[in-house]
């Protein structure tokens, strides 16, 4: 019997095809093998993204030399936990000052900013729009420490006149440097011809004397300036009444009243930068309140739940920021002050209520037990807490306060209070 060759063709596939088969369903277990395989180093991966994901919280800081980046450094120190179930926080280098309050708002992937006090009220006051409800969009966790307002200048430059028509740095667009400089120049009617170096940029000029001066609002001491010489040629200059040649009478009707009662009295001092402040002396200065801020996500999102938990490590861990390996900054720190006009952060609320009668008691012991540094910090922040209480912002001058200081240590030793001289 022939066959065509269509049929043949035909006899052929199947033979073929028989053959196959068995070959097919032999490997099929293999296949099995390697697909359940890669199913599970997918579902593997995906957990370990899952777990990165969900124990991270961000904080944007400025430049590295700033005091807030090294803050960052230090919280990331003492409250990361690497655990699946920890806590890891990532600071983030930013620009500062409005440039953080922005990027916490409206950056994604940023929970928490370091800003300054009157960041949230300059923002409404420049888009009253698009900032409308500023203050419950961002919400403060606590404040960290006071920034002070740092002007270094050539030697040849004595007083804030003398920087009329000169250079100086005003640090980056939209810093905190830049903000509060901008308020204080304008204050005083001095027109400067501003530049917007980074800080070792700034630095570099300064030495060079091609510009007169350069600010820095940072925690004192400031990581950029401490290296500084007075071979250099360079000092600070002071920013009170007495070096702006004011008495108090003549302030309140002057265009300076936003400086003294805007912002807190401080100093710059030896211990701060010792090859610029002689031994003893002190430059009179202002500073602002540096906050750790949040976004005020939905509270029953897995966000606000990762801040939440931050804000219970953070807050409970607060007393390892004092060892003496941390940045000396942390002794300003206050956990219950409040911001007027700001809004706490909810988690931090109900920590400081819950805990309350306990960071009470820690503070019960006997005076005799506390060094005169303890009890400086304290009365700082008991001042500090008062004018914030009661809007008023400039109650005391730095000379003022150290007096006061004073009576209050005799006090504690004597329990006399020592009558004011008239």
């Amino acid at each position: 019997m022939r066959i065509s060759i269509a049929g043949a063709r035909i006899l052929f596939a199947v033979l073929c095809l028989s053959f196959a088969i068995p070959t097919a369903f032999a490997q099929t277990p293999k296949a099995t093998l390697k697909y359940e395989e890669k199913t599970k180093a997918t579902l593997k991966y995906e957990e370990k993204k899952r777990q990165t994901n969900d124990i991270a919280v961000t904080i944007v800081v400025s430049g590295i030399s700033c005091t807030c980046a090294r803050f960052a450094e230090d919280i990331r120190n003492v409250v990361n936990d690497l655990r699946p179930d920890g806590l890891r926080v990532l600071p983030v280098l930013g620009v500062g000052g409005l440039q953080n309050l922005n990027d916490v708002l409206f950056l994604k992937g940023i929970d928490m900013g370091v800003v300054d006090e009157d960041n949230l009220r300059l923002l409404k006051r420049r888009d009253p729009q698009l900032y409308a409800n500023i203050e419950q969009q961002v919400q403060y966790i606590t404040k960290l420490y006071n920034s002070e307002f740092h002007v270094l200048a050539r030697n040849e430059i004595r007083s804030y006149d003398d920087l009329r028509g000169k250079k100086v740095n005003f640090n980056l667009k939209d810093s905190q440097t830049e903000v509060t400089a901008d308020i204080v120049f304008n204050a005083l009617k001095i027109d400067a011809q501003r530049s917007y170096y980074d800080n070792d940029e700034a630095i570099r000029r300064l030495k060079t004397g091609e510009i007169a001066a350069m600010i820095i609002l940072s925690g004192a001491p400031q990581a950029a300036l401490v290296n500084l010489k007075k071979d250099d040629q360079v000092h600070f200059l002071g920013l009170d009444r007495e070096s702006l040649g004011l008495d108090r009478d003549s302030l309140p009707n002057s265009d300076l009243r936003p400086i003294f009662t805007d912002y807190l009295p401080a100093q710059l001092t030896h211990d701060q930068y010792p090859n610029l402040i002689a031994e003893g002396s002190s430059i009179p200065t202002i500073a602002n309140r540096a906050l750790l801020v949040a976004y005020a996500w939905a509270e029953d999102s897995p966000r606000h739940k990762r801040l939440a938990k931050f804000v219970r490590e953070f807050f409970g861990k607060i007393d390892q920021f004092h060892d003496g390996a941390r940045h000396p900054k942390w002794d300003e720190i206050n956990l219950a002050i409040e911001i007027p006009g700001l809004t706490r952060f909810k988690p931090a609320a109900d920590w400081l209520a819950e805990h309350r009668v306990v960071a009470m008691s820690r503070n019960q012991g006997p005076p005799a037990g506390r060094t005169p540094a303890d009890l400086k910090v304290a009365f700082d922040q008991f001042l500090e807490s008062y004018a914030a209480a009661s809007g008023q912002r400039n109650l005391l001058s730095p000379r003022e306060r150290e007096k006061l200081f004073a009576q209050f240590q005799q006090y504690l030793e004597t329990g006399k209070v020592e009558q004011p001289t008239r």
